[in-house]
């Protein structure tokens, strides 16, 4: 599909959900989905009226609550973010994105070991969340907590070995192992997969690898 054709195509969805908002204008989950696509094409005020609106129709519906403070959390609203993700878990506990969401505002706070807490939280209600253990990794790292480290990348590259992030993450980690060829060859296939390596990293890593071949 050419990149018109998905154009249409979301118009078309926008167009749709909208109509049956307006004539079902109870419906939860036609707001919540509009407001999905409506924050995949950027138009934010309209996802944040949208997904507020579901969840003035239904208190208990924590998806649009996590998916609501997504939104504020990239606009740097991160009380609002956590109360959100807060409330959601209020609602369901075992929600791992949640758990993630409120670790990656912790990690930002640099309360990194709130943050970890968070991370194990949402890897053991669902160990196949990629994002819970790149980020799991990058905290670990932080942390200095460099075994663990290693160990949380490599899970995230068994998951998903296509993943570019996960594949950098896992490069930073051997780095800081000393394991420098095999983070070598990590970064190069991070950067084959199409990520921008740190400029920084990069010469750190040749300057290690450089002086172990003297």
């Amino acid at each position: 599909m050419s990149a018109e054709e998905q154009k249409a195509d979301i118009k078309t969805v926008i167009a749709e959900l909208e109509k049956i908002c307006a004539e079902k204008p109870d419906n939860v989950m036609a707001h919540h989905q509009l407001g999905l696509v409506y924050r995949q094409v950027g138009q934010v005020d309209k996802a944040v009226a949208e997904l507020e609106k579901a969840i003035e129709l239904d208190d208990q519906s924590a998806e649009s609550m996590i998916n609501l403070g997504a939104i504020f959390f990239d606009q740097g609203d991160v009380d609002r973010a956590l109360a959100l993700n807060e409330q959601a878990l209020a609602i369901t506990p075992k929600v791992a994105e949640a758990h993630v969401n409120i670790g990656l505002i912790r990690q930002q706070q640099s309360r990194v070991k709130e943050a970890i807490e968070c991370y194990d939280r949402a890897v053991q209600i669902d160990p196949h969340l990629l994002t819970a253990w790149i980020n799991l990794t990058s905290a670990y790292t932080m942390n200095e907590e460099d075994d663990k480290a290693v160990e949380a990348a490599r899970e995230a590259v068994t998951l998903e070995p296509d993943s570019s992030m996960a594949r950098n993450n896992l490069a930073v980690a051997l780095y800081f192992k000393g394991n420098y060829e095999e983070s070598k060859k990590n970064m190069d296939k991070a950067k084959e997969l199409g990520y921008s390596v740190d400029s920084r990293f990069v010469e750190a890593l040749e300057e290690k690898l450089a002086a172990t071949s003297e």
